[in-house]
């Protein structure tokens, strides 16, 4: 029972990953027939985001009210209707509207789960965790393409949203197996809100860190492509190419992870993430035209950031406490998704200005202000442990 939970939380964030991808496939082809500009894709993105925050930032008391399952199963059901509203629009405005279950479904998902498993499994099932959101977003783009190539991008939306109907329906029929970890969740977690978890001592420090690791990750992730055309001048059909091997990267990277990081231990991990993570942001500074190094480049920095993530949010229980995580993980995806939805545009309206040869520079900027803030987040809840046994 125990591993076939961990299967099914496993198959749910593949669920997680399957949309996040397909709106960047599409698009070039979707906003001809929709007839608006290629930067409205942006509005849509945006309403998204709004709805993963909104929904993050409620996500514990609404698992507090109907558990990690329930919560698990509706979000899955809730993207799905949005994928088939998104097959089923052919005005710009229906998007819109379907955008809003998509972020509200994705939010509440992701904080859930994310939760459950830094309580209840280890480290190393965390990492595998999101190595199967990184199949999801992999996966999307050829069912796209070959959506593309045989027929449209609706249909795209709809085979997507049938393999997340079949994830709901198969969720919805386990439901008991979630029983397994009954016992382990009686301990019942404080309700805190975005106030009561910013009044403990450090966590405002993990918002901050968390923040400017997801905006280099998206950063990185949104414009790899435009960084090959215009800073190494290779064609647009490579660069997407090269673009997708830093999921790839961060994928292999999660899936190696997890044989390691129980070994290691949170902290660790993150510490050689962000050292191959640097080292690869530096390669991008090397003087030399070839694409090659720059290639090599972005995979090692996918590569890099696969620990970070996973690390950052399985060390939250044991930093702050089994009774205080479901509500600080819940603001810490609000924080990723700011992150996320803000600071790659800012990149965009830079990189127009300066050049995009700056990318480097910035990516370091964030990584920096990230390993910063984690550290002292370690420090400061490795202290209040002290005191506390102290006093005992």
């Amino acid at each position: 029972m125990y591993t076939l939970l961990l299967a099914l939380i496993y198959i749910a964030f593949i669920s997680l990953g399957l949309p996040d991808s397909l709106l960047g496939s599409g698009w070039p082809v979707m906003h001809e027939e929709l007839n608006v500009p290629v930067s409205f894709m942006g509005i849509v993105s945006m309403v998204i985001s709004g709805g993963t925050i909104l929904s993050s930032l409620f996500s514990d008391q609404l698992t507090r009210k109907l558990g990690t399952r329930v919560v698990t199963v509706i979000s899955v059901f809730l993207t799905a209707v949005a994928l088939f509203g998104f097959s089923f629009s052919n005005r710009f405005w229906m998007l819109i509207v379907f955008a809003v279950p998509y972020g509200l479904g994705a939010g509440a998902i992701d904080a859930a789960l994310n939760n459950y498993v830094a309580l209840h499994y280890k480290s190393r099932h965390m990492s595998w965790l999101h190595c199967f959101w990184g199949v999801g977003t992999i996966v999307s783009p050829f069912v796209m393409g070959y959506a593309l190539t045989n027929s449209t991008w609706n249909n795209g939306y709809r085979i997507v949203g049938y393999i997340q109907l079949a994830i709901g329906v198969l969720l919805l029929a386990t439901l008991p197996v979630w029983k397994v970890n009954k016992k382990a969740a009686v301990q019942e977690q404080k309700s805190l809100g975005l106030i009561g978890a910013l009044k403990i001592k450090g966590v405002s420090f993990l918002l901050i860190g968390f923040f400017a690791y997801c905006a280099a990750e998206a950063t990185a992730m949104q414009w790899a492509s435009t960084y090959f055309v215009e800073v190494k001048g290779i064609s647009p059909e490579r660069a997407a190419t090269f673009a997708s091997l830093f999921y790839i990267g961060i994928t292999v990277g999660r899936f190696i992870g997890g044989f390691i990081t129980d070994k290691l231990g949170d902290r660790k991990m993150i510490l050689i993430g962000t050292c191959i993570l640097t080292c690869g942001i530096v390669s991008l500074l090397i003087p030399v035209q070839s694409s090659i190094v720059a290639l090599v480049g972005f995979v090692v920095i996918g590569f890099g950031c696969a620990p970070i993530y996973p690390s950052i949010i399985h060390s939250t229980p044991k930093n702050f406490g089994a009774e205080n995580s479901g509500a600080i993980i819940g603001v810490q995806m609000a924080s990723a998704y700011v992150g996320t939805t803000f600071i790659p545009p800012l990149f965009g309206l830079l990189g127009n200005l300066i050049g995009f040869t700056i990318m480097p520079v910035y990516l370091l900027v964030f990584v920096a202000i990230m390993i910063c803030m984690t550290e002292l987040t370690f420090r400061i809840t490795k202290n209040k442990k002290e005191i506390a046994g102290d006093k005992q």
